[in-house]
């Protein structure tokens, strides 16, 4: 596998970084910190420049708090806007190109061009043309701190030989033990931690492989088969990356069960809303029946970007007035 070199200079360019700077800001101009860098651009610029120049830069020590996100309780770690956040989108700019060369495609968080909705299209049409009889569900167990630092280096290396860029990504990979939820970066190492994993899934295990995080879904028609995935992945994970799958692994039957996956529920035939979506959609539109509010119709409008990808026509119909979203149904009925 050919590595890649001469990349360091490239990252710290100014207009690399000033263009991590635009990037970083999005949705987040009303933050203090942007608009200080947003009032003297040019002088914190030179200043990050600078310090990556020099090598002065150390990660900034991290804020951390708990959140509840999705049903779980998350151990969130905040970095300052300026100079980490910023340095962060000028790695990804230069380094992503590289890495995204790696990753096979059924792997779709974080990347550009892919998503939630590529991945349900995706998974979608396997389910409607091959229309598979089993389906293995896996999840890691605490993905993210559970990452192995010298590992992460190691796979790291497989691809960047660059002194000073692995000097910049070690600073940020040892700033604690495992893939800090919040990094920008994170989610990226996180893919590139298992994409040599997903690889052999692939090529040796399993045609029909979907990865979104750490949730995998793997298709096959043959119910022992999957049984003897699930044992060679639990051998893999262990003894190459430290990792372990979460003891709720399932190996189901599609036709009866329908696959729980990425906010939907796949049949053969159709695919429905996940019930827990279905049900909070529901609170807040009865909500907003009774008081129209701005916050609740924008609540609504993101409930409504997960609908229209599904069947979902009667449950739209009963608790949306007809007009509430008439501008998105017309980019729907374009589409």
């Amino acid at each position: 596998m050919k590595r890649i070199g001469n990349l360091y200079g490239k990252i710290i360019d100014k207009e690399n970084i000033r263009r991590a700077h635009h990037n970083a800001r999005k949705g987040k101009s009303h933050y203090k910190e942007v608009k200080k860098v947003n009032a003297n651009e040019d002088k914190y610029i030179n200043e990050i420049h600078d310090m990556l120049k020099n090598k002065t830069f150390r990660n900034a020590e991290y804020k951390v708090f708990q959140r509840q996100t999705s049903g779980k309780l998350r151990t969130i770690h905040k970095l300052p806007y300026y100079p980490d956040r910023i340095i962060q989108h000028a790695i990804l700019q230069v380094l992503e190109p590289i890495w995204k060369k790696v990753l096979i495609r059924e792997t779709y968080q974080s990347i550009k061009g892919r998503g939630v909705h590529d991945a349900k299209y995706r998974v979608e049409r396997i389910i409607r043309a091959e229309r598979p009889k089993y389906c293995l569900k896996i999840d890691i167990k605490k993905f993210y701190p559970s990452v192995d630092n010298e590992i992460m280096r190691s796979i790291i290396r497989r691809k960047i030989k660059c002194p000073e860029t692995l000097w910049l990504l070690y600073e940020i990979i040892d700033s604690t033990q495992g893939l800090p939820i919040g990094n920008y970066i994170s989610q990226y190492f996180g893919n590139l931690y298992l994409a040599y994993f997903d690889h052999w899934v692939k090529e040796h295990h399993a045609k029909h492989y979907f990865r979104y995080a750490d949730d995998i879904v793997i298709f096959h028609n043959d119910k022992n088969h999957l049984h003897k995935v699930l044992k060679a992945i639990q051998v893999y994970l262990n003894d190459n990356l430290n990792l372990r799958l979460k003891e709720n692994y399932q190996v189901f039957p599609v036709a009866s069960r329908g696959v729980d996956f990425l906010g939907y529920v796949f049949h053969h035939d159709y695919t429905l809303v996940r019930k827990s979506i279905k049900e909070s959609f529901i609170r807040k539109a009865l909500k907003y029946q009774k008081k129209e509010t701005e916050g609740l119709k924008k609540s609504l409008a993101s409930y409504y970007g997960w609908l229209v990808h599904c069947n979902s026509y009667n449950l739209r119909k009963k608790y949306l007035r007809h007009d509430l979203f008439s501008s998105s149904k017309k980019q729907e009925r374009a589409a």
